[in-house]
């Protein structure tokens, strides 16, 4: 709940202001509505098991497996002692938290040989679905008196929460409780969770497997990285959800997944179940234009130069590598999406697509029957047009002082905790724990200046924070004259100095905080944001409200069409098939990636490439067991044409049977307009194969209890 708190208080501050078939293996799917065709053409995929086994939230079935792991992931339970698998990339915020020098878990792996040696991990929590009732009636009710859609919108959300916190009272501070607009905000779902907050990390892979290709192989196909990572649910010993306690045990789940050792082959069924971020499946194609010019095209230009800086330093240092590795996955990872989603659309024709679609649609609304919905599409089209330039200096100032350089952001926290004693322990402790244990001032006083240039190169002179006007007038447009200033002069930059500051009388805080360069700063980048989201304000609730209409209409004017909810982090299925793929005239992708990958990618003077030796021995031992293909190799990662996005990292793929086969980690860069489009020609699901699971932790980590735990089917 701090952290909540937290989280809503910064968000107030910074921005105050062509019809198809169910043959389409496209759609990520609410389980809950799984109807006559989807079942229908998941059991011509090959699909074996019933409905029941596969969703109740009444009795086992594997939906009850699946979590949420952390903020932003999916995980599987494994065993029927609490043990998951997720993703490398997933566990890498827990895993560089017990990294140091001296214990390089990022570069060296983790490996528990027993329960003891499993280290909990602070904050870290894991949420297991536990019940989800749709409440658009009451939500409906709650809003039917709205003057626009803004005011909509608000009452609508005032009335989830209600409802949420209603329930919450109930079920006890073990549990959350969320509403959910779907399809548009034409229907709420009221969703909750049971929340384990004893999570314990067990086995990492070193980076040389779990993050092995780094950027490079990022999005590509081929891909050799064994991207999985290995934890643990603790609860009270009955079996409840319990904060950390060294008196708690394992976990005993209401269902766990068996582990397939079959391995997969072409056109095998394969289904995905997790937690899917975002997607923007039905956006007009004005909003796709604004998408890739307006966001994708400053974010990829911002985190380009940011990334550069970081880089270098942690290439130069290993303890800066370690305390900066998470900040630069993140930001890369979104960085390279951006890159490929704009090729992807352009390639792929996805705006004219779009067209023809709002061309159908318009047509529609000019007859009777669709009368009621005239004037969607010329809402939408001013509103995405008259937001695209605002949208534009939004993003280039948020993306370089908002998320680019740090002391900014820090300058805000340390002005709430001054002005706001009420609120100061807990934005200590989470400037404590989440920001200052991973900042170098040396390494932000070098990004600070190059952040600075692109908002001035980028943004016109009457929309560019204050402080500008005194870099020029006292700094003669120097940048770094004026970042060294920041640095030098300010109570910000480190835990120590800051809480020195708060030790003075409250006038004392106030006075020295309000004279603060980093503080300054930060006030200055926040009201310059404010000013261009007021400017945003109306086209976005001409947006918003196009955007309900147009889906709504949409669904009247096909009604055969089947048109799953765009994402938005609640539990989905993906079906399909396991498959190669055409990304070139006369190129053919294989569906499979083998250790022969590993052998030839490896390379000792790369950061991305470079593998210990001990693990090359073991590959070139051939030592694959009971994990070998029926080839004889060690199969690495696998395709599949489920249809996925951000937070389905970690996601379990499963056969025929419900047996986890693979861990999904990533999409193919040809399709990174997947958020937009589905392209079943194109479009693939990376997985790691759950065989690569399986001999990195018996052989190379030799740690067969774990082995020992799965329930393994050939």
């Amino acid at each position: 709940m701090k952290k909540t708190s937290l989280l809503w208080l910064f968000a107030s501050m910074f921005f105050f202001g062509l019809s198809t078939t169910a043959k389409a293996d496209k759609g990520m799917w609410i389980m809950s509505e799984l109807n006559k065709q989807n079942i229908q053409r998941m059991r011509e995929l090959g699909f074996k098991l019933s409905i029941d086994s596969l969703y109740s939230l009444d009795k086992p079935s594997i939906t009850r497996a699946v979590v949420i792991f952390g903020g932003g992931c999916t995980g599987i339970t494994v065993s029927n002692q609490g043990l998951l698998f997720t993703n490398h990339h997933c566990g890498f915020d827990a895993i560089q938290s017990q990294s140091s020098v001296d214990h390089d878990y990022l570069r060296d792996g983790f490996v528990s040989q027993k329960l003891e040696d499993e280290l909990p991990i602070a904050g870290l929590q894991v949420r297991y679905l536990r019940a989800i009732k749709d409440v658009t009636k009451e939500i409906n009710e709650a809003v039917k008196d709205s003057k626009d859609e803004a005011e909509r919108l608000r009452k609508a959300n005032l009335a989830g929460q209600k409802m949420a916190v209603e329930e919450q009272k109930k079920l006890g501070e073990h549990a959350e409780v969320i509403v959910e607009a779907f399809y548009a905000n034409n229907a709420y779902y009221m969703i909750t969770y049971d929340v384990f907050k004893d999570v314990r990390m067990v086995f990492a892979p070193p980076s040389s497997i779990g993050k092995f290709g780094g950027d490079t192989d990022n999005w590509m196909w081929p891909r050799h990285t064994g991207d999985f990572s290995v934890f643990r649910v603790y609860a009270s010993k009955d079996n409840k959800p319990a904060e950390y306690s060294k008196d708690n045990v394992p976990y005993r789940p209401v269902y766990y997944a068996a582990v397939s050792l079959a391995g997969v082959q072409d056109k095998d069924y394969a289904m995905t179940i997790g937690f899917p971020g975002s997607t923007s499946r039905y956006i007009p194609s004005w909003g796709i234009k604004n998408r890739m010019e307006n966001s994708n095209a400053p974010r990829i230009e911002v985190r380009g130069i940011k990334q550069e800086i970081w880089k270098e330093a942690m290439n130069a240092d290993q303890a800066t590598r370690i305390k900066y590795a998470t900040k630069y996955a993140h930001s890369s990872n979104y960085w390279k999406n951006s890159i490929g989603m704009n090729r992807g659309l352009e390639r792929l024709k996805v705006l004219d697509r779009k067209r023809a679609e709002e061309a159908a649609f318009g047509k529609w609304a000019a007859t009777p029957n669709g009368s009621a919905y005239a004037g969607v599409l010329d809402m939408l089209q001013k509103g995405y047009e008259s937001s695209g330039i605002s949208q534009r200096y939004q993003t280039y100032l948020a993306e370089a002082l908002y998320s680019g350089a740090e002391i900014p952001m820090i300058g805000l926290y340390a002005d709430v905790a001054a002005t706001m004693p009420a609120r100061r322990v807990d934005i200590m402790e989470h400037l404590k724990n989440e920001v200052y244990k991973d900042y170098l001032p040396s390494l932000d006083r070098k990004v600070l200046p190059a952040m600075l240039k692109i908002v001035k190169d980028r943004l016109p002179t009457e929309l560019l924070p204050d402080v500008f006007k005194t870099i020029d007038s006292q700094y003669g447009g120097d940048f770094k004259a004026y970042s060294d200033h920041v640095f030098d002069a300010s109570a910000v930059t480190s835990l120590e100095k800051l809480e020195a500051l708060f030790k003075l009388s409250q006038d004392e805080i106030v006075k020295k905080t309000a004279e603060d360069p980093a503080v300054i700063l930060g006030k200055s980048v926040n009201a310059a944001l404010g000013k261009i989201s007021g400017s945003l304000r109306d086209a976005r609730t001409k947006i918003d409200e196009g955007n309900r209409l147009y889906f709504a209409g949409r669904r009247i004017m096909d009604s055969k069409r089947q048109m799953p909810s765009d994402a938005n982090f609640t539990m989905r299925m993906s079906y399909g098939s396991v498959k190669g793929y055409e990304p070139n005239d006369a190129t053919w992708y294989n569906y499979f990636t083998t250790e022969k990958g590993i052998l030839e990618k490896a390379d000792p003077k790369s950061t991305e490439f470079a593998v210990q030796d001990d693990i090359l021995t073991l590959i070139r031992k051939k030592d694959f067991g009971r994990y070998a293909a029926k080839d004889g190799h060690l199969h690495i990662a696998f395709l599949s044409t489920n249809d996925i996005t951000g937070g389905n990292s970690g996601s379990p793929v499963f056969d025929k049977n419900g047996r986890l086969i693979g861990l999904a980690f990533d999409g193919n860069w040809e399709a990174m307009s997947g958020d937009i489009e589905f392209e079943p020609d194109l479009q693939r699901t990376i997985s790691v194969d759950i065989r690569y699971v399986l001999w990195t932790i018996d052989k190379w980590g030799k740690c067969p209890r774990l082995i020992n735990e799965l329930k393994l089917m050939k």
